[in-house]
């Protein structure tokens, strides 16, 4: 498989967690270095570390119900061992509140970068999320 289908497949299984809620995927292809690093447009806004990043994540994912997603117009670049992949990024489901057992539908139109290194496998080591504000 070509460096640019295994990046591609990395991001998927990053999104797939969501549906799946298989969690374990999200440490598998992330680098768990004091180098990792994610921002996103959910609080906290601060640049997150591998951990505050995987815990987030799965608070996030668990918190939607009958997610999907859909990637478009994905550009990736290969800089040696470093992979830049950025596109546009479309999420559906249902945020459920647990607490009051009531759900909303969301829909958010946004964008994504993510930066991935190959040691034997590529791996996440910075993400960028973020809406679009029509």
């Amino acid at each position: 498989m070509a460096d640019n289908e295994e990046i591609i497949k990395v991001i998927q299984t990053f999104f797939e967690a969501g549906r799946t809620k298989n969690f374990s995927a999200l440490r598998n292809i992330q680098l768990d270095s004091k180098e990792f690093s994610s921002f996103s447009d959910i609080p906290p806004y601060g640049l997150k570390d591998y951990s505050e990043s995987i815990a987030l994540e799965e608070l996030r994912f668990s918190s939607i119900t009958d997610y999907n997603y859909e990637m478009k117009n994905e550009k990736t670049s290969i800089f040696g061992n470093i992979g830049i992949t950025a596109f546009m990024l479309k999420q559906s489901g249902m945020l459920v509140d647990s607490q009051t057992y009531t759900g909303q539908h969301i829909t958010i139109d946004g964008r994504a970068t993510f930066v991935l290194i190959k040691e034997d496998t590529w791996k996440i080591i910075h993400y960028h999320l973020d809406k679009i504000f029509n």
